[in-house]
């Protein structure tokens, strides 16, 4: 039985790795064709050559970084890694959370070891060569730090709790574990921009001026409850610009980069806005996180029935059972399950931006949505007509271009 699972797990890898590589040689292949008329003028000869230049080099760092992994995760099944590293930390340790810990320890930071280059290379040289970085070494360092110690207590502290409810609660570990993952998320939702944003980012109010009454007009106008209007200096990191809004109920925060302000004009940021307002008005942000609630409750539940079965550990080549081997064995075990999930919440998500833009035409204008969106496009690279199974696997947006030939339908 083990053995078979064994199989299966590598099929799903090797199945997923051949499934992403054919997908993004497809998409690279759409450089060389033709331009709608659209959108033809979009880019100049040399602003597009650019970025097929961006795409081509990201594409193959991304494809030397896939094999690299898969190499080393195959690797580490057939030599029984995972088993090694839980008979390293079971020899000093009795205690099962501890276990855990340092088990997922070991395992994250030789993960950020073999990411490290790839990282480096991305930041300092790609994104550099192409005008986007503007983080400085120190900076990448202490975002490095900062990252570390947040995910060693929130995420340590979400561990520990987990693999104490496991050997408290047995079978009925899955109610709580659930419980705890969904409280968690609706929290991060609510707090994520008062809290763990600053750790990394400055965040001022919107002074006054045309802008902010451009965005307090049509939030008024549209009863949205805005609560503050702030600004992100994501200028201090990179070039590209964004925008969001955070926050449940009725409290709601506006966090435009400072990059946006300075690329765009009034009418362009308030279409924006109105885009973000569509997904508030129609309880988009409400559907998504009922939908992730209920995933995560399959997730628990079918992991709660597998999880105390010794062939959980047999799979990785262990002789004896953990929490966190069961961990391992069925996120490698569940991963074609949330392929399909993905695909599901893509399309979904793809469906709820026509609504959002439809609704910022409706009560705004299509004309500044379009030109922001095609600022967006120009200044972040974008492929201006990218291969349709990619996108129907990977994007959770529709292109630019499905967006304008919506809009101006």
């Amino acid at each position: 039985m083990a053995a078979t699972l064994l199989y299966l797990v590598i099929f799903f890898i090797l199945f997923e790795f051949v499934l992403s590589k054919t997908l993004s040689w497809l998409n690279m292949q759409t450089w060389d064709k033709p331009l709608p008329n659209e959108v033809k003028d979009l880019y100049d000869p040399t602003e597009y050559k650019k970025a097929r230049d961006y795409a081509v080099i990201n594409n193959k760092i991304g494809t030397i970084s896939a094999t690299l992994s898969l190499i080393i995760t195959l690797a580490f099944l057939y030599l029984k890694g995972f088993a090694w590293v839980d008979d390293l930390v079971r020899s000093y340790f009795d205690s099962p959370i501890i276990q855990c810990l340092l088990f997922f320890g070991i395992l994250s930071l030789a993960s950020s070891v073999i990411s490290m280059p790839f990282e480096l290379y991305s930041t300092f040289v790609v994104e550099e060569k192409f005008g986007f970085n503007k983080t400085t070494p120190l900076l990448f360092v202490t975002d490095k730090l900062k990252m570390l110690a947040l995910g060693t207590v929130v995420g340590g502290g979400i561990l520990a709790l987990l693999t104490f409810l496991f050997g408290l609660l047995g079978s009925k570990f899955w109610l709580a574990g659930w419980a705890l993952v969904s409280i968690i998320m609706i929290l991060a939702a609510m707090f994520s921009v008062n809290v763990l944003l600053p750790l990394f980012n400055k965040l001022l109010p919107l002074e006054e001026g045309e802008l902010r009454s451009s965005i307090e007009k049509y939030a008024a106008q549209v009863n949205f409850p805005l609560t503050n209007i702030l600004v992100m200096d994501g200028s201090k990191r990179s070039s590209k610009s964004n925008a969001f809004f955070s926050g449940l109920g009725h409290k709601k925060n506006i966090v435009l980069y400072d990059t946006l302000i300075q690329d765009m004009t009034v009418e362009e940021i308030t279409a924006v806005l109105a885009h973000e307002v569509g997904h508030y008005k129609h309880k988009h942000v409400l559907q998504i996180a009922t939908v992730s609630i209920i995933q995560i409750a399959i997730l628990f539940f079918v992991f709660g029935l597998v999880a105390n079965s010794s062939v959980m550990a047999e799979v990785l080549g262990a002789k004896q059972n953990s929490f966190h081997l069961s961990l391992i064995s069925f996120s490698l075990l569940y991963s074609p399950v949330s392929l399909i999930t993905g695909l599901l919440m893509n399309l979904f998500s793809r469906k709820n931006e026509y609504e959002a833009d439809a609704y910022a035409k409706e009560t705004y204008s299509a004309v500044p949505l379009i030109s922001a969106l095609r600022k967006l496009t120009v200044k972040h690279l974008g492929n201006l007509q990218p291969d349709s199974a990619y996108v129907f696997v990977n994007y959770s947006h529709p292109t630019f271009l499905q967006r304008m030939r919506a809009m101006q339908n």
